[in-house]
């Protein structure tokens, strides 16, 4: 039976069939298409556009398009080759996580665990150097929670604060914002992207977080260089003090430093939702009741997040199946005949659905099976696909106008997405590095990783499951 395919490796024996991508074209048309029109042609008040027409429901129609398409296999036999991309071991323990990431997440956001780190290193920094500290902090936030949309979403009315306070350039201090969420968003080990890139490809994320930081650092040393010439610019200033509880801050210190230790990410997750518990008790900020509905609706807020998940891996067993992948390698292979090509490959395909889902987990999620062949296909380095697919999404999420990060940013700041763009330092700078190092480390393939470090992609997924 046709799907009795190895659905892992590279499906060589597959024919090219452009028409098997046109689920992926339906998506697009609908979600992208209702994105643009109820944006900016005929924008819904109170509302954001891309937004409207749900992510979840336009996959769903893309997956009927993918059972409506080769007659030659039987209902069931198309079910079975859904089932097995579901099944994938990596599908499943990114679900697993999604779910511990949530409760993790609502617990802390209950407890006020964010706004006690925030405003205990706002109180750290000197007045003068308020701008570059803005990012900083939105970076070690974002790192500890994992989510770029809530870091903007707790720190950018403290920017606003601070910016009338000291007459601080708003738009810079916001900008300064959303650098460091979108820096944290992409290193932190239990953001959705890191979750998806890794499992996706089968690596540990510590090597995802190596390979990620030969990037992300560079940018963020430039950066943090060009915001404190603006803050010397600025002169000193008095930006106030803040409240905190230093009890409230330690978990998401606790949870950072034994990520980047290489803990495995589900006993991260697990001692920080105890001590969210013990110290969120202890300071009177929660109590049994809402410490654990606080968890349930943060698990509750990745149920959409799992269910894209769901039907992105089904849509793609299915794409793969009919060809769809083989048509889009066919593209790349006549484009590119080098390893570099292929990770330029992998970079492209990335932002472009990350441009048209204006979601970069979404965008990982349905970049990685194809970009996973891509891998195969060009002895590129597992780590570096997985670090690419993480941080092209990251780049492109961050600068995009109707993306979640900027939208909001825009609401609570009060300056328009648009406007915003040009003082977005970090995004623009970690594209650079990103084209510098395919260019420069464009030739290592994967065998040649391996011998530097010790290890392959296997043996690294399982090295962190034994930790």
């Amino acid at each position: 039976m046709k799907s009795n395919e190895n659905n892992s490796g590279l499906n060589g024996a597959k024919k090219a069939n452009v028409r098997a991508l046109i689920p992926i074209l339906v998506f697009l048309l609908l979600y992208l298409g209702t994105g643009i029109y109820y944006e900016y042609i005929k924008p819904v008040e109170g509302g954001m556009g891309f937004y409207i027409m749900s992510v979840v429901v336009a996959f769903g129609i893309a997956l009927v398009v993918a059972f409506i398409q080769n007659p030659t296999l039987s209902f069931d036999e198309k079910v079975h080759i859904c089932a097995r991309g579901i099944g994938d071991d990596n599908i499943t323990i990114m679900l697993f996580i999604f779910l511990m990431a949530g409760a993790f997440s609502g617990i802390g956001k209950e407890a006020g665990g964010v706004e006690s780190t925030a405003n205990l290193l706002l109180n750290i920094i000197p007045d003068s150097m308020a701008i570059p500290g803005l990012f900083l902090i939105a970076c070690l936030i974002a790192t500890a929670m994992g989510t770029s949309v809530g870091t903007i979403t707790v720190l950018t009315p403290i920017a606003v604060s601070i910016a009338e306070t000291a007459g601080f350039n708003l738009p810079v201090c916001v900008g300064a914002i959303v650098g460091g969420a979108m820096f944290g968003d992409n290193l932190s080990f239990i953001s959705d992207t890191t979750i998806a890139s890794t499992k996706t490809q089968g690596v540990a994320m510590k090597a995802k977080f190596y390979e990620n930081i030969k990037m992300a650092l560079p940018a963020a040393i430039v950066t943090l260089a060009i915001l404190t010439f603006i803050a010397v610019q600025n002169g000193a200033a008095d930006v106030g003090d803040y409240d905190f509880s230093f009890g409230l801050a330690i978990p998401y210190f606790v949870v950072l430093v034994m990520a980047m230790l290489g803990v495995n990410v589900f006993i991260v997750l697990g001692i920080g939702i105890i001590l969210f518990l013990i110290a969120g008790g202890m300071s009177g900020q929660m109590d049994f009741i809402t410490a654990f509905s606080s968890m349930g609706s943060g698990t509750s807020g990745m149920f959409e997040t799992m269910i894209v998940t769901i039907l992105v891996a089904s849509i793609s067993a299915l794409m793969r199946e009919n060809g769809g992948f083989e048509a889009i390698l066919k593209f790349i292979r006549r484009m590119s005949h080098s390893k570099r090509g292929g990770m330029f490959g992998i970079a492209f395909l990335t932002g472009i659905v990350d441009i048209a889902t204006a979601n970069n987990t979404v965008a990982i999620v349905v970049a990685a099976p194809i970009a996973k062949q891509i891998t195969e296909e060009y002895g590129i380095d597992p780590k570096k696909t997985a670090s690419l697919l993480d941080t092209v999404s990251c780049i492109f999420q961050g600068i995009i106008p109707y993306g979640a990060q900027l939208l909001i940013a825009a609401s609570l700041s009060g300056v328009a997405s648009i406007k915003l763009i040009p003082w977005l330092f970090y995004p623009f700078l970690l594209a650079v590095f990103v084209i510098l190092s395919v260019l420069i480390g464009g030739n290592k393939g994967a065998a040649e990783a391996a011998a530097e470090t010790g290890t392959g992609a296997v043996t690294d997924e399982a090295a962190e499951s034994a930790e």
